[in-house]
């Protein structure tokens, strides 16, 4: 009562008359303040999650919290996502390499694991992973440049073949000679006749990692591990046409909306706008 007439009324008068102590009435309005604030807060940490495809966990919708100017502590977000169910699609799982059939070119391993590049298409590294479209096995290929691990190039198909490499750099926006040094793994889709005719046209230097060592190509790997929990686990396909429109959705996504950890959580775009 004493908040509805308070526009017509002391605070004052109104406790006197009603012989309640003022001290309860603060208190009281402070924790409905507290509470509608708090469901606000929750409101926006379940927003932000739903807006990654339920992708963040704590520490990025902390970062997206922050850009709002709000601190808010870790242990409080985890709070409010087990309130709320909301469970990121992560799970911690240990790298196993395995050995596997590889050509033995003499190309060496001229990044050496230079992962951190300052240059804009200097090192492009690349790989392939495998995703079910009608129950049968089909391939997805995407370039990464390591400047600001954006995917520049990517493609789909159901051949692991070198057409599925050679789409893929079809895909990449601007003049295929800016790029230096092409990185990937030793699987015959990547050293071949069509593919070295490619880089030798585009005068693009090879680099090969060294047979046996995943590590190598870790950016790769690890950008591959991110596409299998985000985009493939658990899905199969109707056909190659929905894989393509919605590989090409997740890319857009991947690079203009989604932050990274490793850029200092900005999105590949904005990393490569703050620093160009």
């Amino acid at each position: 009562m004493i908040r509805q007439n308070r526009h017509k009324y002391s605070v004052s008068a109104m406790c006197d008359v009603l012989q309640l102590s003022r001290s309860t009435y603060y208190y009281e309005a402070k924790v409905r303040e507290n509470q509608q604030a708090e469901q606000e807060l929750t409101r926006q940490v379940v927003q932000i999650f739903k807006a990654s495809r339920s992708i963040y966990g704590q520490r990025k919708i902390k970062k997206e919290l922050e850009k709002q100017g709000k601190q808010v502590s870790r242990r409080r977000i985890g709070r409010m996502m087990k309130e709320q169910g909301l469970v990121s699609k992560y799970t911690i799982a240990q790298f196993k390499p395995h050995k596997i059939g590889c050509n033995e070119s003499p190309t060496g391993n001229t990044l050496n694991r230079q992962f951190q590049q300052e240059k804009e298409l200097k090192v492009v590294v690349s790989d392939l992973t495998y995703v079910r479209v009608q129950q049968k096995w089909h391939y997805i290929c995407i370039f990464i440049d390591l400047y600001n691990r954006e995917i520049i190039g990517y493609s789909s198909g159901p051949n692991k073949d070198a057409q599925l490499v050679h789409r893929a750099f079809a895909t990449v926006k601007g003049d295929l000679s800016q790029l230096e040094l092409f990185h990937t793994d030793r699987g015959n889709e990547f050293k071949n006749r069509l593919i070295d005719e490619t880089l030798e046209a585009f005068q693009i230097n090879r680099s090969l990692s060294h047979k046996g060592t995943p590590y190598d190509n870790a950016v790769a790997e690890a950008t591959f591990k991110t596409i299998k929990t985000e985009f493939i686990s658990g899905r199969d396909f109707p056909n190659q046409h929905v894989l393509d429109l919605e590989l090409f959705d997740y890319v857009n996504w991947f690079n203009n909306v989604r932050i990274h950890g490793s850029l200092d959580y900005l999105t590949p775009t904005e990393y490569k706008l703050r620093h160009l």
